[in-house]
């Protein structure tokens, strides 16, 4: 019974919740694309590296309220710049929208036009923050590091395995559960949120309706922009900041829209823990897991690890592929807000 106990301790700790802080990373991502294909029915390949011009815009605002011993101890610091994070970053989605998307959507361009102006966009934001920041790793986060460490779960419980959860993870949870709340009240309850549902759900009968798209569209990428900076943070405090990170995490966000139906928060939801659990649960090394579950006769010599950790995002290409073959709309109907 003893070892079983170990191995759910070892279990959770590698897995589960690092899955958890994860899952809730790529669903505050996925939940930004998706409001922009269900309001602007385009794929914005930027995403990632806004995220990245986000995170870097709240990391030199920490560091000028570092220097300056301006903290909120235990929390991070990181916190306080969040808002000036995601002002900043709205302002440059809405002046890319005005510059780059605006002229497109008047045209009434086929939306792969939009999708290659994405890309444009992307590597010009890449640029900009690995000019600004540099390419290299970028540590901000200060604070308390852990709720709970391995070694006072094992002497509480006198386990031989210990759990240990960083506030990183804990205020991703959190956070990502105050967003996901508010989100969902403000696009059910207020007039805004339900122009905007109107709009994704029929743009002709919406414009009849007396809706005004400049507003909506505004009110969408200030949303999107705000969602990529707080889930670009959240990764970086929890893991550390590298421009060329998001770029890739760009993939597994895609992945979990696609997954839960791209146009769809909930499935954009669920659709980032179903990716950031399949990511964890097939690079993780089992062998100490399955020694505590079978005798000792059987004990397993090698890693018993199905995927090293260094394909992890080819897990998120094969499920897309296989979502996109066997279920295209996804797990839950797309293209509804």
């Amino acid at each position: 019974m003893i070892d079983t106990i170990n191995a759910f301790v070892l279990f959770a700790n590698f897995v589960l919740v690092p899955g958890l802080a994860y899952g809730a990373q790529l669903a505050l991502g996925a939940l930004g694309i998706t409001l922009l294909y269900g309001v602007l029915r385009f794929a914005n390949f930027a995403h990632g590296d806004t995220m990245a011009f986000g995170t870097m815009v709240v990391i030199l605002f920490t560091w000028f309220f570092q220097q300056n011993g301006i903290t909120i101890a235990p929390l991070p610091t990181a916190l306080l710049a969040i808002p000036i994070g995601v002002a900043l970053t709205a302002a440059v989605a809405l002046a890319t929208d005005r510059l780059v998307y605006k002229h497109y959507r008047e045209i009434k361009a086929v939306p792969i036009r939009m999708v290659m102006a994405s890309v444009g966009v992307m590597f010009v934001m890449n640029g900009v923050v690995r000019f600004i920041i540099g390419p290299n790793d970028q540590s901000f986060a200060d604070g308390l590091r852990f709720l709970i460490t391995a070694r006072d779960f094992k002497k509480a419980t006198g386990l031989n395995e210990g759990l240990a959860i960083k506030m990183s993870q804990a205020l991703t949870v959190g956070v990502a559960v105050l967003l996901v709340v508010a989100l969902f009240w403000f696009l059910n309850r207020t007039r805004t949120g339900k122009s905007m549902r109107a709009f994704s759900d029929n743009e002709d009968l919406a414009l009849l309706s007396g809706i005004s798209p400049a507003r909506v569209v505004a009110v969408t990428w200030i949303i999107a922009a705000g969602l990529a900076t707080i889930a670009g943070t959240l990764y970086g405090i929890d893991k550390s900041f590298k421009p060329f990170t998001y770029f890739q995490l760009l993939l597994p966000m895609f992945a979990a829209a696609i997954v839960g139906g791209v146009g769809n928060p909930v499935g954009a939801i669920l659709g980032g823990f179903v990716i950031a659990f399949s990511e964890v649960t097939v690079t993780y090394a089992y062998k100490k897991f399955l020694t505590y579950l079978v005798p000792t006769e059987y004990a397993p010599d090698g890693l018993v690890q199905l995927l090293s950790t260094d394909y992890k995002f080819a897990v998120s290409f094969i499920i897309l592929v296989v979502v996109l073959l066997i279920r295209p709309t996804g797990l839950m109907k797309g293209k509804v807000i």
